[in-house]
């Protein structure tokens, strides 16, 4: 399967991008309320802001490592205060998978920066270096 690593810089930055639009898609559904975007979810202040803001950051790379990691943290509160009242820790029980999700991924994304494909690579700050431990 060596022939897919040369994919590795489009797949990240596919990676990167869908997970900021289904990010951004829940605060525009709940900022933008309507026929579009039909919600019965009240609007969250802050939250909503925050996805509204951080995700479009975290779809183009700009400012990556910052906005995902406040993005990451955003979604880990969201977790405990929204999902788990609702039913217990387990995510298949409280309907928190995509939170989670979202969660570690946008810490994923917060190590390792824009990516080669990224606004942040436009302007020279794109990747993080690899570390080897």
């Amino acid at each position: 399967m060596k022939f897919l690593i040369r994919f590795s810089n489009l797949a990240y930055a596919l990676m990167r991008m869908v997970l900021a639009f289904l990010f951004m898609s829940h605060g525009y559904q709940r900022v933008f309320t309507g026929p579009i975007f039909p919600s019965d979810f009240p609007p969250l202040g802050v939250a909503n802001v925050l996805e509204v803001i951080l995700g479009p950051l975290i779809f183009l790379g700009l400012f990556t490592p910052i906005a995902a990691v406040i993005a990451s943290g955003e979604m880990a509160v969201a977790y405990f205060l929204a999902h788990v009242p609702r039913g217990g820790m387990l995510p298949l029980n409280n309907m928190g998978e995509i939170t989670v999700a979202l969660s570690f991924g946008f810490l994923y994304i917060a190590t390792r920066g824009g990516g080669r494909y990224s606004l942040d690579a436009m302007r020279g700050k794109g990747e993080h270096p690899v570390v080897k431990v």
